[in-house]
């Protein structure tokens, strides 16, 4: 039987979500010096995901911090030259590149997986390997098409044999094109000092597991498995050896880590005022979230219509270190709509007509409508809000 470690100290939940809010970048002033490259490897990991409404979400996760950071500097930093990869971590995500050696766990661990979901035909994996070294960069249309009928999860061959060389690390996604990943291989994409598998496992782990404590700033053995999609066991066989320290937070009732250096400093500084990406690596856990900011958050785009409390692609606004409500916002021509408004009291109308207004800049709106007030007497004074901060 495995004794508990002896915690370092004792934080208050407040304490805890102060920390929590500065590993990831949302108290503290901004760092523009870094820009999106800064905010990628603060976060070790930015999801990607197919929903765009005001912008699609690995764009939203840097300006929530930044600020109107441009888009075009956002994709630069992510697709050009060679500062990220994408890989399977917490979902699809972009990675920094200096962490390529530290997936080789996951790597071989797809190498020696015995069931997959699609049977790859026989030549199809060497053809694809041919196809890349002799024409590529190409997408799985240009190597011969991405699926084989209308039904999105009926691939080709070809995007089988792909997709598994990606996971094997031998291709790596180098663009997207139109949302679609362009690929080439690893040894033509990644610095030759990092393209390597020799590290061991638990070495890889013990990298994940600190990283993910010090992007979280403090956290449960599951909150930190969380992030990168670690097992349970994984987790529990390095994080002694991670660097991380053995704390209590009040009200959570397990035992978390902390990264000593959000220790070492007592958070200071400015809140950021915007609005979150229901994507974003500050909620994208929800037991945590609740947990952390007493706010319970659903994704409701995979819900059915009728089904919906706060709308297809609510994003939660974040005002004075707390989620103080949420917008399910869209875009007609230049004027960003929120579909509709849920705020958790009177105090937050000001905080939530300001991320409006920043969001609606930042996508070259150049006004704001809302349409659904979910409590119909904060409707007047956030139009009232709105209207000073536009005019």
């Amino acid at each position: 039987m495995t004794t508990a470690p002896r915690p370092a100290f004792d934080l208050s939940a407040d304490e805890a979500r102060r920390i929590a809010l500065r590993a990831q970048g949302l108290l503290g002033a901004p760092d523009r010096r870094s820009g999106v490259r800064g905010v990628l490897r603060r976060l070790g990991a930015v999801q990607l995901d197919t929903i765009s409404v005001l912008a699609r979400s690995h764009e939203l996760i840097p300006y929530a911090r930044l600020g109107a950071t441009g888009r075009k500097a956002v994709e630069n930093t992510y697709w050009k030259g060679t500062q990220a990869f994408e890989y399977w971590s917490h979902a699809a995500c972009i990675l920094p590149i200096e962490e390529w050696p530290h997936f080789a766990f996951r790597r071989r661990a797809y190498r020696n997986r015995p069931h997959w979901n699609h049977e790859l035909p026989d030549g199809a994996y060497d053809q694809v390997i041919k196809q890349l070294t002799t024409e590529g960069p190409l997408t799985a249309t240009e190597l011969g098409g991405a699926k084989r009928t209308s039904e999105w999860w009926d691939w080709s061959g070809s995007k089988v044999a792909v997709e598994r060389a990606l996971m094997y690390g031998e291709v790596v996604c180098v663009e997207r094109r139109g949302w679609k990943r362009v690929y080439d291989l690893a040894e033509r994409a990644v610095p030759a000092e990092l393209l390597h598998d020799e590290l061991d496992d638990t070495e890889c782990l013990r990298r994940l597991v600190g990283l993910a404590g010090k992007s979280l700033g403090v956290g449960t053995r599951a909150d930190i498995a969380d992030y990168h999609r670690l097992k349970g066991e994984q987790v529990e066989a390095v994080i002694a050896e991670s660097g991380l320290v053995p704390v209590t937070v009040e009200g959570w009732g397990k035992l978390a880590w902390a990264d000593p250096a959000a220790l070492a400093a007592p958070p200071r500084g400015r809140h950021r005022t915007t609005l979150l990406s229901p994507f974003d690596s500050l909620i994208w856990e929800r037991a945590r979230t609740e947990r952390i900011f007493g706010f319970s958050h659903r994704l409701e785009a995979y819900v059915p219509r009728h089904k919906r409390v706060h709308g297809y692609f609510a994003m939660p606004v974040l005002a004075g270190g707390r989620l103080v409500g949420r917008v399910d916002p869209a875009r007609e021509g230049r004027t960003l709509v929120a579909r509709q408004v849920t705020l958790e009291e009177a105090r937050s109308v000001p905080a939530v007509a300001q991320a409006l207004v920043e969001a609606a800049g930042w996508v070259d709106c150049t006004d704001v409508r809302v349409e659904q007030v979910d409590a119909p007497e904060l409707r007047e004074p956030l139009a009232r809000e709105l209207a000073r901060a536009l005019a």
